[in-house]
């Protein structure tokens, strides 16, 4: 019995020190690791705007990483997956950075005081580049801003009979004439035609800092009858749209050409003007089986208008009244003939 005891107490102190060899051969042997193209945002302040260069976030080009072979196999792995994700967040209060101008961010100290770097499973940052980053402060002061309505495409709204409150407090640069914005899309400028939306007004402080203020407004826009005027529109330009097919082996006569390009608009004096400079204000099309009716044959097809398509999506340009389709027809064309041989 002693003897086996003393075997079993020998074999279990050569595993202890085995498996403590081992451990202490992994700690000892140190491996480098490069971590490319890291990011570092910016965390929001209220009464700050920052940027590196006018830019809401900053690359590091590479960030070099030392430890056990096992930690940074385990980082590679979850950097590999996307489970590790090499973004940083730069709070200014917690960088002291909240005086007004340019500073400067020394990259090295930051990644290893950050709480990001955590997540490499206690690998030791060795070295960044860049090793500064310019860094961009801006005092914010709350103000109260005026309301201004754009649709989808930033084209500005007519038409806004009321927005409540008319202004909006937001923090904004102290010499900035900055006004808040609204965007509606065209189901919310109906709405707001016919009872009013509610919206967030928001401010662009610099490209990608967009702020949205703590309180919404009710904006509500005319009736559409109400922002339309009549005008009448004569000598309208038509445009021929002939397939390419047809180009060279037809001309296209227009019967009731006078009717056609005299008609009345109901729009807004913007869209108006914006429809007078197009090259064409109406359009026809000519297919390729109108030639199968044959030549000289009166065929009928309804003209597309032209309208400014950013009007046409806000309802301020339309027909009066229902026009009638164009008369058309097609005539061959008669190539010219070759004159004989030596005849000029």
């Amino acid at each position: 019995m002693m003897l086996g005891k003393i075997k079993f107490g020998k074999i279990a102190i050569v595993i202890f020190l085995t498996i403590l060899i081992w451990v202490w051969a992994d700690l000892a042997l140190d491996e480098d690791l490069t971590v490319y193209k890291a990011t570092i945002n910016v965390a929001f302040s209220p009464n700050l705007l920052v940027s590196f260069n006018d830019k809401p976030k900053a690359s590091i080009d590479k960030i070099e990483l030392k430890g056990p072979a096992s930690k940074t196999s385990e980082v590679n792995r979850r950097l590999d997956d996307g489970s590790l994700v090499p973004d940083f967040s730069l709070n200014p209060e917690r960088e002291r950075m909240t005086t007004a101008g340019q500073q400067k961010l020394n990259v090295l100290d930051f990644v290893k005081r950050s709480d990001k770097i955590k997540e490499f499973g206690g690998l030791t940052v060795e070295a960044c580049e860049p090793e500064i980053l310019d860094v961009n402060i801006v005092e914010l002061v709350e103000g109260s801003l005026d309301i201004e309505c754009f649709d989808e495409n930033g084209t500005p709204l007519v038409g806004i009979k009321s927005i409540d409150p008319s202004k909006v407090d937001m923090y904004v640069p102290a010499d900035s004439r900055l006004k808040a914005q609204v965007k509606l899309t065209r189901t919310e400028i109906g709405q707001a035609r016919k009872s009013g939306v509610v919206k967030i007004p928001y401010v662009l402080l610099a490209e990608g800092q967009k702020r949205q203020a703590l309180t919404s407004v009710i904006i509500k826009m005319s009736p559409e009858a109400d922002l339309l005027s009549e005008y009448p529109i004569t000598g309208a330009k038509l445009g021929i749209v002939l397939s390419a097919n047809l180009v060279g082996e037809y001309d296209v006569d227009v019967t009731n050409y006078n009717d056609l390009v005299n008609f009345t608009i109901l729009a807004t004096e913007q869209a108006k003007q914006a429809y007078e400079v197009q090259p064409y204000q109406m359009l026809l099309y000519i297919l390729d089986d109108d030639k199968k009716k044959g030549p000289e044959v009166e065929q009928r097809r309804e003209v597309v208008y032209n309208f400014p398509e950013e009007f046409v999506r806000q309802d301020e340009i339309k027909l009066k009244t229902s026009q009638q389709p164009a008369k058309y027809m097609l005539i061959r064309v008669t190539p010219a003939k070759t004159p004989p041989s030596g005849v000029d």
